[in-house]
């Protein structure tokens, strides 16, 4: 076991805990008296209740201190060691076993903490494997891509600070979710089919959700988009990033111009969650290789069904039910939450 005895600069620099993690076999341990760095098997660590990430760009090891110091009342940090995937998208991603002691303030204790220091972090029992087959369902306004769709239509007829009001209330989980979309898409009753055109040709995506999906289909995963959105913008989606699938609702159009209403069944969160598990099925995908990610009120039931529900800089009610969260980085963030 050697001490580890930084001065006050070292402590603030990046570089500094970067040279540490990246000595062969050893993990660090914060103990009463400081660092220490020892010998790491991951065949010999101790059995633990769960695994802790902590992912941020340039993490410090005075950061890391506090942080590991503030999560000591819910958790107690076992030897840390750098994630696979360190570095490959300009992160430090640290991670280590935990033993729980106080599981019900864990939640608030991770988002306060996450907060007061810019990281992503999170306490996981259970983690998908990267490296095997998996499905990935993801949300698509303010996930996949930065926008609301249906807000951006809404100005098109001069109500789109109405209408984002109302998508607002829905996302936070205020009101009922089918009820919010017929009263929005009413809203846009005689807009022309083709000025979405213009939508669609300037959709901004999420950072990280190419990487994301290159990595996953790389190693054999399928991806698909569940919205309550519309497939006019979906279906675009699924073919600019090469989704395997897109679920979502369908703008009624007659004679060029919308109606005001949609097409067929609407999508809403039951047609989300049955989105996950039949999908899993139809690819013989196991729920535990499953993962759901989004931002809204409406996106927790698939969240619960998968067997990862990650919310994506979402609204406060799906952070504290999500699995884990996405506060700050793109959507390869999600990449570190798997092992």
């Amino acid at each position: 076991m050697t001490k580890i005895t930084p001065n006050d600069s070292q402590l603030h620099s990046a570089a500094y805990l970067q040279s540490l993690l990246c000595v062969p076999n050893l993990a660090m341990h914060l103990t009463t008296t400081g660092w220490r760095q020892e010998a790491h098997k991951s065949d010999a660590t101790p059995p633990a209740d769960a695994v802790v990430t902590v992912a941020a760009q340039a993490l410090t090891l005075h950061q890391l201190t506090e942080i590991v110091k503030a999560l000591a009342d819910n958790v107690s940090v076992g030897g840390i060691v750098e994630h696979g995937l360190n570095q490959a998208f300009g992160e430090t991603v640290l991670t280590a076993p935990v033993m729980l002691h106080n599981h019900q303030s864990l939640k608030q204790k991770i988002t306060e903490v996450s907060t007061r220091y810019r990281v992503e972090l999170a306490v996981q029992r259970t983690q998908p494997e990267l490296e095997k087959a998996g499905l990935l369902v993801m949300d698509m306004d303010s996930t996949v891509i930065q926008i609301e769709c249906i807000d951006e239509i809404a100005k098109l007829t001069g109500l789109g600070d109405q209408v984002a009001a109302v998508t607002e209330r829905a996302m936070r989980g205020e009101m009922e979710f089918k009820e919010s979309l017929i009263a929005r898409v009413a809203c846009l009753e005689g807009v022309k089919a083709e000025m979405l055109t213009q939508i669609r040709d300037s959709i901004p995506v999420m950072p990280g959700a190419i990487t994301l999906v290159e990595e996953l289909k790389r190693r054999g995963w399928r991806v698909a988009i569940a919205s309550g959105g519309f497939t006019f913008f979906a279906n675009h989606l699924a073919t600019r990033l090469g989704l395997d699938a897109a679920i979502s609702n369908e703008l009624e159009v007659v004679a060029g111009t919308l109606t005001g209403k949609v097409s067929g069944s609407i999508v809403d969160a039951n047609v989300k969650a049955q989105t996950v598990t039949q999908l899993a099925t139809d690819w013989n995908i196991p729920l535990q290789q499953t993962i759901a990610m989004g931002d809204g009120a409406n996106d927790l039931l698939m969240m619960e069904k998968a067997g990862l529900g990650v919310a994506c800089h979402a609204k406060p009610i799906v952070n504290d039910n999500a699995d884990v969260a996405i506060r700050y980085s793109g959507l390869h963030a999600l990449l570190y939450y798997m092992k």
